[in-house]
Protein backbone atom coordinates (compact mmCIF):
# COMPACT_ATOMS: atom_id res chain seq x y z
CA UNK A 1 0.00 0.00 0.00
CA UNK A 2 1.68 3.14 -1.04
CA UNK A 3 1.67 5.84 1.75
CA UNK A 4 -0.67 8.69 0.37
CA UNK A 5 -2.98 5.56 0.88
CA UNK A 6 -2.07 4.03 4.75
CA UNK A 7 -1.92 8.01 6.19
CA UNK A 8 -5.72 8.51 4.21
CA UNK A 9 -7.29 4.89 5.51
CA UNK A 10 -6.11 6.71 8.86
CA UNK A 11 -8.00 10.04 8.70
CA UNK A 12 -9.60 11.69 9.06
CA UNK A 13 -8.31 11.57 13.26
CA UNK A 14 -10.85 11.64 15.84
CA UNK A 15 -9.87 14.92 18.59
CA UNK A 16 -8.67 12.40 21.55
CA UNK A 17 -6.52 10.53 18.66
CA UNK A 18 -4.62 13.20 17.59
CA UNK A 19 -3.75 14.68 20.53
CA UNK A 20 -2.57 11.27 21.93
CA UNK A 21 -0.34 11.30 19.06
CA UNK A 22 1.02 14.98 19.06
CA UNK A 23 1.62 14.13 22.94
CA UNK A 24 3.88 11.35 21.90
CA UNK A 25 5.84 14.11 19.56
CA UNK A 26 8.28 13.35 23.11
CA UNK A 27 8.27 9.93 25.26
CA UNK A 28 5.68 9.83 27.71
CA UNK A 29 3.81 7.06 29.87
CA UNK A 30 0.28 6.32 30.06
CA UNK A 31 -0.58 8.57 33.02
CA UNK A 32 1.83 11.61 31.34
CA UNK A 33 -0.01 11.50 28.34
CA UNK A 34 -3.77 11.78 30.22
CA UNK A 35 -2.41 14.70 31.64
CA UNK A 36 -0.46 16.14 28.46
CA UNK A 37 -3.91 15.22 26.39
CA UNK A 38 -6.01 17.79 29.22
CA UNK A 39 -3.28 19.94 29.25
CA UNK A 40 -2.94 20.61 25.34
CA UNK A 41 -6.58 20.61 24.83
CA UNK A 42 -7.59 22.95 27.85
CA UNK A 43 -8.96 20.43 29.75
CA UNK A 44 -12.08 19.44 26.86
CA UNK A 45 -10.66 15.71 26.90
CA UNK A 46 -10.13 13.69 30.19
CA UNK A 47 -8.98 10.53 29.44
CA UNK A 48 -9.58 7.63 31.52
CA UNK A 49 -7.34 4.22 32.12
CA UNK A 50 -9.39 1.92 29.85
CA UNK A 51 -9.97 4.57 27.24
CA UNK A 52 -6.38 5.20 26.83
CA UNK A 53 -4.63 2.12 26.80
CA UNK A 54 -7.12 0.36 24.17
CA UNK A 55 -6.61 3.57 22.02
CA UNK A 56 -2.75 2.91 22.68
CA UNK A 57 -2.65 -0.57 21.76
CA UNK A 58 -5.27 0.23 18.55
CA UNK A 59 -2.52 3.28 17.65
CA UNK A 60 0.55 0.23 18.33
CA UNK A 61 -0.99 -2.03 16.13
CA UNK A 62 -1.12 0.49 13.83
CA UNK A 63 2.06 1.52 13.80
CA UNK A 64 1.78 5.09 14.46
CA UNK A 65 3.48 5.14 17.84
CA UNK A 66 5.70 2.26 19.14
CA UNK A 67 6.91 1.26 22.57
CA UNK A 68 10.00 2.99 23.50
CA UNK A 69 12.95 0.41 23.86
CA UNK A 70 14.57 2.11 27.10
CA UNK A 71 12.43 2.60 30.00
CA UNK A 72 15.28 3.52 32.52
CA UNK A 73 13.33 6.61 33.81
CA UNK A 74 10.67 4.94 34.77
CA UNK A 75 12.70 1.85 36.29
CA UNK A 76 11.13 -0.64 33.73
CA UNK A 77 8.12 -0.16 35.37
CA UNK A 78 5.93 2.19 33.06
CA UNK A 79 5.52 1.54 29.04
CA UNK A 80 6.90 4.45 27.19
CA UNK A 81 5.37 5.27 24.14
CA UNK A 82 6.62 7.64 20.97
CA UNK A 83 5.10 8.32 17.90
CA UNK A 84 6.74 6.63 14.85
CA UNK A 85 7.54 8.42 11.55
CA UNK A 86 4.39 7.28 9.91
CA UNK A 87 2.10 8.78 13.05
CA UNK A 88 4.20 12.09 12.03
CA UNK A 89 3.70 12.23 8.86
CA UNK A 90 -0.31 11.59 9.90
CA UNK A 91 -0.45 14.02 12.20
CA UNK A 92 1.28 16.51 9.25
CA UNK A 93 -1.58 15.47 6.55
CA UNK A 94 -4.23 16.02 9.10
CA UNK A 95 -2.86 19.70 10.28
CA UNK A 96 -2.56 20.64 6.69
CA UNK A 97 -6.39 19.14 6.27
CA UNK A 98 -7.35 20.90 8.97
CA UNK A 99 -5.97 24.02 7.48
CA UNK A 100 -7.62 24.06 4.27
CA UNK A 101 -11.08 23.43 6.02
CA UNK A 102 -10.80 26.21 8.39
CA UNK A 103 -9.70 28.65 5.20
CA UNK A 104 -11.99 27.61 3.41
CA UNK A 105 -14.61 28.26 6.12
CA UNK A 106 -13.46 31.57 7.07
CA UNK A 107 -13.40 32.88 3.46
CA UNK A 108 -16.84 31.28 3.29
CA UNK A 109 -18.00 33.44 6.48
CA UNK A 110 -16.34 36.44 5.35
CA UNK A 111 -17.99 36.46 1.80
CA UNK A 112 -21.44 35.96 4.10
CA UNK A 113 -20.71 38.80 6.38
CA UNK A 114 -19.98 41.43 2.97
Amino acid sequence: MDKLKRIKKYSPLTETTFYILISLLEPLHGYGIMQKVEKLSNGSIKLGPGTLYGALANLVEAKLIRPQDNNQNTGGRRKVYLITEFGTELVGFEIKRLEVMLKNGKQLLKNKEQ
